[in-house]
């Protein structure tokens, strides 16, 4: 009887599933295609807007020191930890920089990738130390001078990403996820121009 069962219920499994694979088959056949023209294409790019399509997490150290008048320094050091996102902006993209050249491949021209936002992630950057010459009692600290230094560090994480190659890897990004978009348009192949 459990032999009989067993059988029974693989039987009725392939059924069902012969069954799904002809409906799926079916309702894919009568699904209407959608239009491959420029200005559909660029309607479902742009919904991307500002595509972020790279975020890199940079730790540095960042030390500052100012000369105090007429003599003594003050100096700082800081441990931040920031994010850098880079992307593409799709927001400006107009008809005439999509070309289709056959069924299959579309070309596209899209702005050169961007450093969209760099931010100092604050529960991670702290001032490991700050000083002021000892010998120097007369000399006021500068208020400012750890402004001063969060300013370095964003300038300094944006430079770190770039050598890293942050830009290459938003284009790339960005390319993959256009064309997972385009395929829904059944395009084969895109080629990717980048400017003006």
């Amino acid at each position: 009887m459990v032999k009989f069962l067993a059988v029974f219920s693989t039987a009725c499994l392939v059924c069902l599933l012969i069954a799904l694979a002809v409906y799926l088959r079916v309702v894919r056949t009568d699904r209407p295609r959608l239009a491959l023209d420029s200005p559909a294409v660029v309607k479902e790019i742009r919904q991307l807007n500002e595509l972020v399509t790279v975020k890199y997490g940079i730790e540095k150290v960042v030390g500052m020191k100012e000369e105090k008048s007429p003599v003594g320094t003050e100096s700082i050091l800081l441990l931040v930890q920031g994010k850098v996102l880079a992307g593409v902006d799709l927001a400006e993209l107009t008809p005439g920089d999509v070309t289709i050249l056959n069924r299959g491949v579309v070309s596209i021209r899209l702005p050169q990738p961007h450093i969209q936002e760099a931010y100092l992630d604050e529960k991670y950057t702290k001032v490991w130390d700050r000083s002021i010459t000892w010998w120097t009692p007369w000399v006021t600290p500068d208020l400012d001078l750890e402004h001063k230094a969060r300013m370095q560090a964003l300038d300094d994480i944006k430079k770190a990403a770039l050598e890293m190659g942050i830009l290459g890897e938003a284009r790339r990004n960005a390319e993959m996820d256009i064309r997972s978009i385009l395929l829904a348009f059944g395009v084969q192949k895109a080629d990717f121009a980048y400017g003006t």
